[in-house]
Protein backbone atom coordinates (compact mmCIF):
# COMPACT_ATOMS: atom_id res chain seq x y z
CA UNK A 1 0.00 0.00 0.00
CA UNK A 2 2.76 2.46 0.97
CA UNK A 3 4.69 1.65 -2.23
CA UNK A 4 1.57 2.26 -4.32
CA UNK A 5 0.96 5.59 -2.58
CA UNK A 6 4.57 6.69 -3.15
CA UNK A 7 4.32 5.72 -6.81
CA UNK A 8 1.05 7.65 -7.26
CA UNK A 9 2.57 10.67 -5.52
CA UNK A 10 5.59 10.56 -7.83
CA UNK A 11 3.33 10.33 -10.90
CA UNK A 12 1.20 13.24 -9.64
CA UNK A 13 4.30 15.36 -9.06
CA UNK A 14 5.69 14.51 -12.49
CA UNK A 15 2.41 15.32 -14.24
CA UNK A 16 1.80 18.60 -12.44
CA UNK A 17 5.37 19.83 -12.18
CA UNK A 18 5.57 19.74 -8.41
CA UNK A 19 9.24 19.53 -7.55
CA UNK A 20 10.72 17.59 -4.69
CA UNK A 21 14.14 19.09 -5.32
CA UNK A 22 16.23 19.13 -2.19
CA UNK A 23 13.92 16.89 -0.26
CA UNK A 24 15.77 13.66 -0.97
CA UNK A 25 15.55 10.68 1.27
CA UNK A 26 17.49 9.25 4.16
CA UNK A 27 19.07 5.92 3.27
CA UNK A 28 21.87 3.68 4.45
CA UNK A 29 24.03 1.66 2.07
CA UNK A 30 27.74 1.42 1.28
CA UNK A 31 29.01 4.32 -0.81
CA UNK A 32 30.47 3.31 -4.17
CA UNK A 33 34.24 2.84 -3.95
CA UNK A 34 35.07 4.33 -7.34
CA UNK A 35 37.79 6.54 -8.68
CA UNK A 36 37.98 9.16 -11.38
CA UNK A 37 40.16 11.83 -12.88
CA UNK A 38 39.83 15.36 -11.55
CA UNK A 39 40.11 18.63 -13.45
CA UNK A 40 43.93 18.52 -13.17
CA UNK A 41 44.28 14.95 -14.47
CA UNK A 42 44.94 13.45 -11.02
CA UNK A 43 43.21 10.26 -9.90
CA UNK A 44 40.76 10.74 -7.05
CA UNK A 45 39.89 7.61 -5.07
CA UNK A 46 36.46 8.28 -3.58
CA UNK A 47 37.00 5.86 -0.66
CA UNK A 48 40.03 7.91 0.39
CA UNK A 49 37.93 11.08 0.31
CA UNK A 50 35.15 9.43 2.38
CA UNK A 51 37.72 8.64 5.10
CA UNK A 52 38.43 12.37 5.56
CA UNK A 53 34.88 13.11 6.73
CA UNK A 54 31.35 13.61 5.47
CA UNK A 55 31.37 13.83 1.70
CA UNK A 56 28.98 15.44 -0.73
CA UNK A 57 29.02 13.91 -4.21
CA UNK A 58 26.88 15.87 -6.62
CA UNK A 59 26.16 15.11 -10.25
CA UNK A 60 25.29 17.71 -12.85
CA UNK A 61 24.43 17.46 -16.54
CA UNK A 62 27.01 19.78 -18.15
CA UNK A 63 29.73 22.11 -16.92
CA UNK A 64 29.17 25.84 -17.33
CA UNK A 65 25.46 25.69 -18.06
CA UNK A 66 22.99 27.83 -16.06
CA UNK A 67 21.53 25.22 -13.66
CA UNK A 68 24.83 23.44 -13.17
CA UNK A 69 26.55 26.73 -12.44
CA UNK A 70 23.92 27.60 -9.81
CA UNK A 71 24.34 24.18 -8.17
CA UNK A 72 28.15 24.35 -8.16
CA UNK A 73 28.23 27.97 -6.96
CA UNK A 74 25.76 27.22 -4.17
CA UNK A 75 28.26 24.71 -2.81
CA UNK A 76 31.15 27.10 -3.48
CA UNK A 77 29.46 29.89 -1.54
CA UNK A 78 28.85 27.60 1.45
CA UNK A 79 32.21 25.82 1.21
CA UNK A 80 33.72 27.58 4.26
CA UNK A 81 30.71 26.57 6.41
CA UNK A 82 30.76 23.02 5.05
CA UNK A 83 34.52 22.76 5.64
CA UNK A 84 34.01 23.75 9.29
CA UNK A 85 31.84 20.64 9.54
CA UNK A 86 34.63 18.58 7.92
CA UNK A 87 32.67 18.11 4.69
CA UNK A 88 34.44 17.17 1.44
CA UNK A 89 32.78 18.02 -1.89
CA UNK A 90 33.13 16.28 -5.25
CA UNK A 91 31.28 17.29 -8.42
CA UNK A 92 30.84 14.77 -11.22
CA UNK A 93 29.64 14.99 -14.83
CA UNK A 94 30.28 13.33 -18.18
CA UNK A 95 32.49 16.31 -19.12
CA UNK A 96 36.16 15.74 -19.88
CA UNK A 97 38.87 16.96 -17.49
CA UNK A 98 39.59 20.02 -19.65
CA UNK A 99 35.97 21.17 -19.44
CA UNK A 100 35.93 20.52 -15.69
CA UNK A 101 39.09 22.63 -15.28
CA UNK A 102 37.65 25.52 -17.27
CA UNK A 103 34.43 25.36 -15.21
CA UNK A 104 36.33 25.20 -11.92
CA UNK A 105 38.61 28.10 -12.87
CA UNK A 106 35.85 30.31 -14.29
CA UNK A 107 33.76 30.10 -11.12
CA UNK A 108 36.61 29.64 -8.58
CA UNK A 109 35.19 26.36 -7.31
CA UNK A 110 37.21 25.20 -4.25
CA UNK A 111 36.61 21.47 -4.68
CA UNK A 112 37.45 18.77 -7.22
CA UNK A 113 35.35 18.24 -10.31
CA UNK A 114 35.56 14.69 -11.60
CA UNK A 115 35.49 13.85 -15.29
CA UNK A 116 33.35 10.79 -16.00
CA UNK A 117 33.13 10.62 -19.82
CA UNK A 118 32.56 6.85 -19.75
CA UNK A 119 29.85 7.07 -17.08
CA UNK A 120 31.41 4.62 -14.63
CA UNK A 121 30.86 6.85 -11.59
CA UNK A 122 27.37 7.79 -12.78
CA UNK A 123 26.55 4.07 -13.05
CA UNK A 124 28.07 3.23 -9.64
CA UNK A 125 25.82 5.82 -7.96
CA UNK A 126 22.84 4.70 -10.09
CA UNK A 127 22.33 8.23 -11.39
CA UNK A 128 19.91 8.45 -14.30
CA UNK A 129 21.29 9.40 -17.69
CA UNK A 130 19.63 11.82 -20.04
CA UNK A 131 20.28 12.22 -23.73
CA UNK A 132 20.61 15.55 -25.48
CA UNK A 133 21.32 14.93 -29.12
CA UNK A 134 24.39 12.70 -29.24
CA UNK A 135 25.44 13.64 -25.69
CA UNK A 136 24.85 11.60 -22.57
CA UNK A 137 24.21 13.74 -19.52
CA UNK A 138 23.93 12.83 -15.85
CA UNK A 139 20.65 13.80 -14.23
CA UNK A 140 21.17 16.32 -11.43
CA UNK A 141 21.58 14.30 -8.22
CA UNK A 142 23.27 14.65 -4.85
CA UNK A 143 24.51 12.25 -2.17
CA UNK A 144 25.79 12.68 1.38
CA UNK A 145 28.24 10.05 2.57
CA UNK A 146 29.21 9.53 6.20
CA UNK A 147 31.54 6.84 7.49
CA UNK A 148 31.60 5.17 4.08
CA UNK A 149 27.80 4.94 3.78
CA UNK A 150 25.37 6.96 1.72
CA UNK A 151 23.05 8.46 4.35
CA UNK A 152 21.02 10.76 2.07
CA UNK A 153 20.31 10.85 -1.63
CA UNK A 154 18.41 13.27 -3.78
CA UNK A 155 17.70 12.26 -7.37
CA UNK A 156 16.03 15.63 -8.02
CA UNK A 157 18.78 17.81 -6.60
CA UNK A 158 18.27 21.54 -6.29
CA UNK A 159 20.34 24.11 -8.14
CA UNK A 160 20.83 27.29 -6.13
CA UNK A 161 19.63 25.64 -2.90
CA UNK A 162 22.02 22.67 -3.00
CA UNK A 163 24.15 23.89 -0.07
CA UNK A 164 21.11 24.70 2.06
CA UNK A 165 19.81 21.17 1.46
CA UNK A 166 23.14 19.68 2.52
CA UNK A 167 23.33 21.85 5.65
CA UNK A 168 19.81 20.79 6.62
CA UNK A 169 20.60 17.12 6.16
CA UNK A 170 23.89 17.43 8.05
CA UNK A 171 22.01 18.93 11.01
CA UNK A 172 19.39 16.15 10.83
CA UNK A 173 21.98 13.35 10.72
CA UNK A 174 24.17 14.45 13.64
Amino acid sequence: MKTRLLMLTAIFHALFGIANAGQGEKVSYPAPAVSGINQDGATVNFADVYKKGPTVVFFYPKADTPGCTKQACSLRDAFADLSKEGVQVLGVSFDKAESQKAFKDKFTLPYDLIADPEGKIVAAFKVEKMAKGLLSLAKRSCFLIKNGNVVWQDYQAATDQQAADIKRVLAETK
